[in-house]
């Protein structure tokens, strides 16, 4: 598939087909591809928990996800909770940050992996769901995911049930100045 399709193709799906799987096999190509987007100084700080176990997907749905979050991830048969360890990407080996952004090096390189992984699962026939909208203590007590990583993220993965309607495009001249 071209580049420009695969743009164009990719959408947030809200609603997934039911009792279907995603194999091991997809979700690690998958990963892979979300590895290969660059990083602050190749840090590589992205970790990624990947929900199958259908009771524990069930937990998370009804009690970390909020708002219409776990209506619209319903019956995704896959969760991908992204997070970054925090104070290293964008700091120097002493600790100190590299400059006033900090942490938010890390919310970057997660947001360029996320990126690539929501394009592969698109080349790949599936379909995803950013999902900014969680109860952090209860994903983090779910998953036991340590204290010095920042979640960032819960990612729907599945086969979407119905077309979702084109995405409303703002005009180049707003969202970009040429200098």
């Amino acid at each position: 598939m071209e580049f420009n399709e695969l743009l164009e193709k990719r959408r947030s799906v809200r609603k997934y087909k039911a009792d279907t799987t995603v194999d091991r096999e997809t979700i690690e190509e998958i990963l892979k591809a979300a590895q290969q987007a660059p990083t602050w100084k190749n840090s590589q700080t992205g970790r990624y928990y990947v929900v199958t176990d259908e009771e524990k997907l069930k937990e998370i749905k009804e009690n970390c996800l909020l708002s219409r979050n776990g209506i619209n991830a319903e019956n995704a048969p896959v969760l991908i909770v992204t997070t970054f360890v925090k104070d290293w990407s964008g700091f120097e080996k002493n600790g100190s940050p590299t400059n006033e952004a900090g942490n938010l090096w890390g919310a970057y390189d997660l947001g360029l992996q996320n990126q690539n992984l929501m394009m592969k699962a698109s080349d790949l026939g599936l379909d995803t769901l950013v999902m900014g909208v969680r109860d952090e203590i209860a994903t983090r007590n779910t998953l036991e995911i340590p204290s010095n990583e920042i979640i960032m993220g819960i990612i729907a993965l599945g086969y979407r049930d119905i077309e979702p309607s084109a995405p409303k495009r703002r005009e180049l001249d707003v969202i970009a100045k040429f200098i």
